[in-house]
Protein backbone atom coordinates (compact mmCIF):
# COMPACT_ATOMS: atom_id res chain seq x y z
CA UNK A 1 0.00 0.00 0.00
CA UNK A 2 1.26 3.64 -1.03
CA UNK A 3 0.45 7.11 0.94
CA UNK A 4 1.55 10.13 -0.18
CA UNK A 5 1.69 13.53 1.78
CA UNK A 6 1.58 16.86 -0.17
CA UNK A 7 3.87 19.82 1.06
CA UNK A 8 4.12 23.39 0.18
CA UNK A 9 6.60 26.03 -0.31
CA UNK A 10 7.33 29.39 -2.01
CA UNK A 11 11.24 29.54 -3.00
CA UNK A 12 13.75 31.58 -5.38
CA UNK A 13 16.34 30.52 -7.13
CA UNK A 14 18.93 31.05 -10.21
CA UNK A 15 19.01 27.61 -12.40
CA UNK A 16 22.63 27.81 -13.95
CA UNK A 17 23.55 26.41 -16.91
CA UNK A 18 20.19 25.37 -18.29
CA UNK A 19 19.25 26.20 -21.45
CA UNK A 20 17.07 28.78 -20.65
CA UNK A 21 18.13 32.41 -20.26
CA UNK A 22 15.72 33.61 -18.29
CA UNK A 23 15.95 30.84 -15.60
CA UNK A 24 20.06 30.89 -16.22
CA UNK A 25 20.40 34.61 -15.70
CA UNK A 26 17.69 35.85 -13.60
CA UNK A 27 16.59 35.22 -9.59
CA UNK A 28 13.11 33.67 -10.28
CA UNK A 29 10.85 32.30 -7.82
CA UNK A 30 7.86 29.54 -7.87
CA UNK A 31 5.14 28.09 -5.76
CA UNK A 32 6.38 24.53 -5.34
CA UNK A 33 4.54 21.38 -4.62
CA UNK A 34 6.32 18.48 -3.01
CA UNK A 35 4.75 15.20 -2.84
CA UNK A 36 6.47 12.23 -0.69
CA UNK A 37 4.83 8.48 -1.14
CA UNK A 38 5.45 5.84 1.26
CA UNK A 39 4.96 2.11 1.20
CA UNK A 40 4.52 -0.61 3.55
CA UNK A 41 3.75 -3.97 3.65
CA UNK A 42 1.32 -4.26 6.20
CA UNK A 43 -0.81 -1.54 7.91
CA UNK A 44 0.06 -0.58 11.47
CA UNK A 45 -2.55 -1.08 14.40
CA UNK A 46 -4.37 1.91 13.34
CA UNK A 47 -5.01 0.48 9.98
CA UNK A 48 -2.25 2.87 8.35
CA UNK A 49 0.73 2.74 6.64
CA UNK A 50 2.31 5.04 9.03
CA UNK A 51 0.62 7.96 10.79
CA UNK A 52 1.23 11.59 9.05
CA UNK A 53 2.67 12.52 12.53
CA UNK A 54 5.84 10.72 12.11
CA UNK A 55 6.59 12.93 9.05
CA UNK A 56 7.09 16.43 11.18
CA UNK A 57 10.69 16.30 10.56
CA UNK A 58 9.95 15.97 6.85
CA UNK A 59 7.70 18.84 6.89
CA UNK A 60 9.88 21.33 9.17
CA UNK A 61 13.06 20.14 6.42
CA UNK A 62 10.71 21.17 3.40
CA UNK A 63 9.52 24.08 5.03
CA UNK A 64 13.29 25.11 5.48
CA UNK A 65 13.23 26.11 1.58
CA UNK A 66 9.31 28.36 2.37
CA UNK A 67 11.11 31.90 1.39
CA UNK A 68 14.09 31.13 0.96
CA UNK A 69 16.74 31.21 -1.46
CA UNK A 70 17.89 28.22 -2.84
CA UNK A 71 22.13 28.61 -3.34
CA UNK A 72 23.64 26.22 -5.73
CA UNK A 73 26.76 25.53 -4.00
CA UNK A 74 28.71 26.13 -7.18
CA UNK A 75 27.31 29.64 -7.52
CA UNK A 76 30.47 32.08 -7.62
CA UNK A 77 31.85 33.63 -4.50
CA UNK A 78 30.70 36.86 -5.31
CA UNK A 79 26.68 35.82 -6.01
CA UNK A 80 27.42 33.45 -2.68
CA UNK A 81 28.49 36.42 -0.42
CA UNK A 82 25.31 39.03 -2.21
CA UNK A 83 23.02 36.37 -1.04
CA UNK A 84 23.90 36.10 2.00
CA UNK A 85 24.15 39.62 2.19
CA UNK A 86 20.83 40.27 1.57
CA UNK A 87 18.94 37.34 2.62
CA UNK A 88 18.47 35.67 6.06
CA UNK A 89 16.78 32.05 4.94
CA UNK A 90 19.76 30.65 2.77
CA UNK A 91 19.69 26.68 1.68
CA UNK A 92 23.14 26.14 0.30
CA UNK A 93 22.55 23.16 -1.51
CA UNK A 94 25.22 20.72 -3.74
CA UNK A 95 22.53 20.17 -6.29
CA UNK A 96 21.19 23.12 -9.10
CA UNK A 97 17.68 23.71 -7.91
CA UNK A 98 15.89 22.35 -10.95
CA UNK A 99 12.80 20.22 -9.88
CA UNK A 100 14.98 17.14 -10.66
CA UNK A 101 17.96 18.79 -8.51
CA UNK A 102 14.95 19.23 -5.74
CA UNK A 103 13.53 15.87 -6.22
CA UNK A 104 16.77 13.86 -5.32
CA UNK A 105 17.97 16.26 -2.57
CA UNK A 106 14.54 15.52 -1.18
CA UNK A 107 14.21 11.65 -1.73
CA UNK A 108 17.81 11.40 -0.12
CA UNK A 109 16.80 13.49 2.91
CA UNK A 110 13.65 12.44 3.67
CA UNK A 111 14.80 8.56 3.16
CA UNK A 112 17.31 9.48 6.01
CA UNK A 113 14.78 11.16 7.96
CA UNK A 114 12.25 8.09 7.50
CA UNK A 115 14.62 5.76 8.79
CA UNK A 116 15.59 7.53 11.50
CA UNK A 117 12.41 7.84 13.25
CA UNK A 118 11.21 6.48 15.39
CA UNK A 119 8.04 4.14 15.80
CA UNK A 120 5.68 2.30 18.33
CA UNK A 121 2.65 1.77 16.89
CA UNK A 122 3.17 -2.04 14.75
CA UNK A 123 4.37 -0.36 11.61
CA UNK A 124 5.63 -2.98 8.95
CA UNK A 125 9.15 -2.13 6.61
CA UNK A 126 8.27 1.71 5.87
CA UNK A 127 10.17 2.81 3.02
CA UNK A 128 10.04 6.16 0.65
CA UNK A 129 8.91 5.06 -2.88
CA UNK A 130 9.35 8.43 -4.34
CA UNK A 131 9.57 11.95 -3.94
CA UNK A 132 7.67 14.16 -6.81
CA UNK A 133 8.47 18.16 -7.00
CA UNK A 134 5.81 20.38 -8.86
CA UNK A 135 7.78 23.59 -9.98
CA UNK A 136 4.63 24.88 -11.75
CA UNK A 137 1.18 23.31 -12.33
CA UNK A 138 2.44 22.01 -15.47
CA UNK A 139 5.77 20.32 -14.64
CA UNK A 140 7.06 18.20 -12.17
CA UNK A 141 10.03 15.59 -11.37
CA UNK A 142 9.94 12.72 -9.33
CA UNK A 143 13.37 10.73 -8.02
CA UNK A 144 12.56 7.31 -7.57
CA UNK A 145 15.08 5.17 -4.74
CA UNK A 146 16.65 3.74 -8.17
CA UNK A 147 17.89 7.12 -8.45
CA UNK A 148 20.28 7.29 -5.02
CA UNK A 149 22.49 6.51 -7.57
CA UNK A 150 22.83 9.82 -8.86
CA UNK A 151 23.17 11.09 -4.98
CA UNK A 152 26.98 12.18 -5.04
CA UNK A 153 26.52 14.63 -2.04
CA UNK A 154 25.91 13.70 1.51
CA UNK A 155 23.82 15.76 4.30
CA UNK A 156 26.82 17.74 5.47
CA UNK A 157 26.98 19.40 2.01
CA UNK A 158 23.73 20.71 2.53
CA UNK A 159 23.66 24.14 4.58
CA UNK A 160 20.86 25.96 5.94
CA UNK A 161 21.33 29.39 7.13
CA UNK A 162 20.64 30.62 10.88
CA UNK A 163 17.32 32.56 9.82
CA UNK A 164 16.32 28.23 8.94
CA UNK A 165 17.41 26.60 11.80
CA UNK A 166 16.42 29.37 14.15
CA UNK A 167 12.75 28.79 13.66
CA UNK A 168 12.68 24.90 13.72
CA UNK A 169 10.91 23.59 17.04
CA UNK A 170 14.28 21.43 17.49
CA UNK A 171 17.41 23.20 16.67
CA UNK A 172 19.21 19.67 17.14
CA UNK A 173 17.36 18.03 15.27
CA UNK A 174 19.61 18.19 11.43
CA UNK A 175 23.11 17.35 13.60
CA UNK A 176 21.13 14.44 14.97
CA UNK A 177 20.18 13.39 11.54
CA UNK A 178 23.51 13.43 10.42
CA UNK A 179 25.00 11.17 13.18
CA UNK A 180 22.12 8.85 12.20
CA UNK A 181 20.28 9.34 16.00
CA UNK A 182 16.90 7.83 16.43
CA UNK A 183 14.47 10.77 16.48
CA UNK A 184 11.95 10.89 19.43
CA UNK A 185 8.92 12.02 18.38
CA UNK A 186 7.34 13.90 21.19
CA UNK A 187 3.79 13.66 19.59
CA UNK A 188 4.06 9.85 20.35
CA UNK A 189 2.35 8.71 23.55
CA UNK A 190 3.87 5.50 25.30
Amino acid sequence: MIIRKKFRFEGAHIVRNCSSKLCRENIHGHSYEVEVFIKSNKLDKGFMVLDFILLSKVGEFINSFDHAYSLWQGEKPEIKDAVYQINQRVAEIPVSPSAEGYALMFLYVIDKIIRNTERKNGEGDIQLQSVRVHETQTGYAEAFTEDFALVDFTLDDIKLSEGIRTEWDDMDWWEELKQQKIFKNTHLEN
